[in-house]
Parts: C-alpha cells; structure tokens; sequence
C-alpha cells in the first residue's frame, strides 16, 4: 500500500492512498484545474480512482469530490447528511458512507480491495470522520479537523506505520494573529482543530511499534509555522523512544512523494 500526500492545508486538502489494484482519493478540496496538475505529477492516468471519499463537507476537504468522481467514474462516499450537497450531485455514483463503522473498498477489476474504518472526529462540521486504510497487513491513518485530543479515538486508530496528523496552531501565534477573536474561539475550541501540542498528545496515545512515517498536515499558513509543528511532534518522537520514525512535512502548493506504508 502506498500513501501521497497531494495538499494539506486551509485552501485545500487531498491524499491519494493505492493497495494492489486499489486506488482511492480521500477529499479534494482544490479547485479543479489545480487538483488536475497534482494528477498530472502524481502520475496518475485516465480515470484513476475506484472510490472518492469525503472526511466532511467543509469545502478545503469537498470543493470537488464530486466532480472528481465523475470524471473517473468512481464511486463517491459522502455521509447521508452531506450527499445532497451541490459538490456531491456532480457525481453519477453516490454511496452513503458508513460512519464510525469498518468495510472493504472494492476495485473495479475486483481483484483486490482496501480495508477502510471510519472513526467519528470532534469538528464543527458533523459528521467528520478520521479513515484507517488497512491491506496487506500494512496500516495507514488520515487524521485532520479534530478539535480536541481523545483517547478513544485514539485507541481505534493505534499504531498505524504511516500516520497523517493535523498539527494546526500555535497558541502565541494564534493571540497574535489576523483572526478576530470569533474566529479564534472556534478554531482553538473543542469542535475546532489541533494545537501542536494537542497533536503531540494524539502522537502520544496513536504511536505504536509499527509507526515508521509521521505526516504533519494542516499547517495554519497564518496561525503557525512548520518548524513549530516539525519541534512538537520531534520532541513527542524522542520522548517516547520512537528515534527512528521519518517526519514529513505536508505543503499545501506540493505534492509529497509517494510513501510505501
């Protein structure tokens, strides 16, 4: 299985995630010509995925699922809420994504399929969902738009060997940015995102022996800095014995190389 990051940030978010003959597309949040040229560099060719599926209906997250879907004659799943949504019509095979529950993704050649377990997250946008992907005894977690730690959560998601975390704000950067304090409050509440720190305590309770490749996404371009998430999950890292584990910066205008879970 093999996991690239193609965006992650406030302007847009989209991961690509390939098992065998299995390709699916969690979120795509660009603008379409964008998300295109990300394709384009990724390798990608005529109708690529089997399945598009959507963490919740904010439109950094689900700007153009549906017409990604469309174009690749995939299937699109959405939560029930969401499916009448003008993003989701675009797409001609709609699916209502099973919430807090695990299920197989198939190929179109039916030749292999990807595990995938949705976890119920705390953001303001319900449902939003964390995704576990599973095949081939490999595990890798997408985790973003959580407003505050759990450990529930993450019990479920434990010990992935690629894990994609939101590592969000900065607390001092938050005071003193361009956001008024409405905007504040819901970012740094908790149906809002991650503070750095409150995503090194996620790393705390989801790492595990398996973990070989952090991946921090969802990098405020105004209320952060990545080296500020970059020293918080390191220091979490060192902390907890795991020296070996890669850290990888997500980019919101890059995409990343393609990572074998």
């Amino acid at each position: 299985m093999h996991l690239q990051v193609l965006s992650s940030g406030s302007e847009g978010n989209s991961t690509l995630v390939r098992g065998g003959d299995c390709t699916l597309l969690v979120d795509a949040g660009l603008p379409r010509i964008a998300l295109e040229e990300r394709f384009a560099a990724a390798g990608l060719g005529h109708e690529p995925f089997d399945h598009v599926l959507v963490t919740h209906g904010h439109l950094d997250h689900a700007r153009s699922v549906g017409l990604v879907a469309r174009r690749s004659r995939a299937t699109l799943h959405a939560a029930d809420a969401q499916l009448s949504h003008p993003w989701a019509k675009r797409a001609k095979q709609l699916a209502s994504l099973r919430v807090d529950a695990r299920f197989e993704l198939q190929a179109r050649s039916h030749q292999d399929a990807i595990e995938v377990e949705s976890v119920l997250l705390p953001h303001d946008c319900d449902p939003t969902v964390a995704f576990a992907f599973l095949h081939g005894g490999r595990k890798a977690v997408i985790l973003t738009d959580m407003g505050r730690p759990d450990p529930d959560i993450a019990k479920r998601l434990h010990d992935p060997h690629v894990l994609v975390l939101e590592f969000n704000w900065d607390p001092e950067r938050m005071r003193c940015g361009p956001y008024p304090p409405m905007l504040q409050r819901r970012i740094t509440g908790g149906r809002g995102h991650l503070s750095n720190e409150q995503a090194g305590l996620m790393l705390e309770r989801l790492a595990g022996p398996n973990l070989h490749t952090l991946l921090i996404a969802h990098i405020s371009q105004k209320t952060n800095l990545p080296q500020l998430a970059l020293e918080c999950a390191q220091r979490t890292l060192q902390r907890l014995g795991l020296h070996h584990v890669r850290v990888l910066l997500t980019e919101q205008h890059r995409i990343l190389p393609a990572i074998e879970v």
